[in-house]
């Protein structure tokens, strides 16, 4: 019995150990909370898993994608971009990733952003004939504007927004107009958003540029229809994201690539941490529910994370181990 006592409490210390040097391993952790909401609540989230999960000590701090990734390049903080939307830094951050700085980690969203012209889903269902940006031109009728009913719509970004122009750029390459569509330029956001609910709440039609992952895609069934081609990067550059091109053609718009991208100092710090890095992933249509929720109860980046490990631990527990996933569990 002695013996059995003794074997208990040795492994009862080794495992303590092995918790304590995983924790010590891990240490200091600086997180960028990006000033947009499905960043800041994957910042949260790592927060609660990283500190409850591995015993890290993290800190958040504000970032935003240039500033963070500058920081994170030259200075080597902070440790982790949760988010970081790489287009617009591929160039320096593929140089800062051979040269040993930062390390590319999960693809945070696994499809990637995206954009598009998206209609409600129930038209969709309707409507199987249309799948297609050129299906939907060719009914007008489904898609009213209010003023003038024998007219179809498209919705297009408010000003200062860069897809203003490849959408404005798209009608014309379309011709439209001659399919009897006008382009409404919405005044702010708020009035492209709002002008989706109302078509949802009169169960009407919508076509019109969105993107994902939105709060408003996970609060109303949307469709991205296909242009019919794939992403031309060189006439997109040349023309499709130019304002007043004189002879747009009919493109596609590009897919973000999304990653998660740490620090090279992280990477040897964190040690099993690291794994969760690389596993760590959702899809639009997760983020856009969560988005949705935290939109209906004007929640925080911390309360949605939660809401997150509470209620999708079949997602999030797919990124851990069985012993780390009970520790997250006991400290909501």
């Amino acid at each position: 019995m002695r013996k059995f006592i003794a074997a208990t409490l040795l492994a009862a210390c080794i495992h303590a150990l092995a918790g304590s040097a995983e924790a010590a391993e891990c240490g200091n952790v600086s997180i960028a909370e990006m000033n947009w909401a499905s960043a800041g609540i994957a910042a949260h989230v790592d927060k609660i898993i990283l500190e409850h999960g591995y015993g890290c000590s993290v800190t958040l701090v504000a970032g935003d994608t240039i500033p963070t990734f500058a920081s994170m390049n030259e200075k080597g903080e902070p440790d982790v971009a949760p988010e970081l939307w790489i287009s617009s830094v591929r160039t320096p951050l593929n140089a800062a990733i051979e040269e040993g700085r930062l390390i590319q980690a999960a693809r945070i969203l696994t499809e990637g952003g995206v954009e598009g012209w998206w209609m409600p889903k129930s038209v969709a269902d309707a409507h199987p004939d249309i799948r297609t940006v050129h299906d939907a031109l060719s009914h007008p009728e489904l898609f009213p504007a209010a003023d003038e009913p024998s007219k179809g719509v498209i919705h297009n970004c408010p000003a200062g927004w860069n897809c203003r122009t490849s959408t404005a750029n798209l009608f014309k390459a379309l011709d439209a107009e001659k399919a009897g569509f006008q382009l409404v330029n919405p005044e702010s956001a708020a009035a492209l958003d709002d002008s989706i609910a109302d078509a949802f709440e009169k169960k009407a039609g919508w076509l019109g540029y969105y993107w994902a992952p939105t709060a408003i895609l996970g609060k109303y069934q949307m469709v991205r229809l296909s242009f019919g081609v794939d992403h031309d990067k060189a006439e997109w550059d040349r023309c499709t994201a130019v304002p007043d091109c004189p002879n747009p053609k009919v493109n596609s718009y590009p897919i973000s690539d999304v990653f998660t991208v740490v620090t090279k100092s992280f990477s040897g710090k964190a040690g099993v941490a690291m794994d969760y890095m690389m596993a760590r992933e959702w899809d639009n249509a997760t983020v856009n529910r969560i988005l949705a929720w935290m939109d209906q109860n004007r929640a925080t980046n911390m309360d949605a994370a939660r809401y997150f490990l509470q209620n999708f631990q079949d997602i999030w527990g797919k990124w851990v181990r069985p012993d780390v996933a009970e520790k997250v569990k006991a400290a909501l």
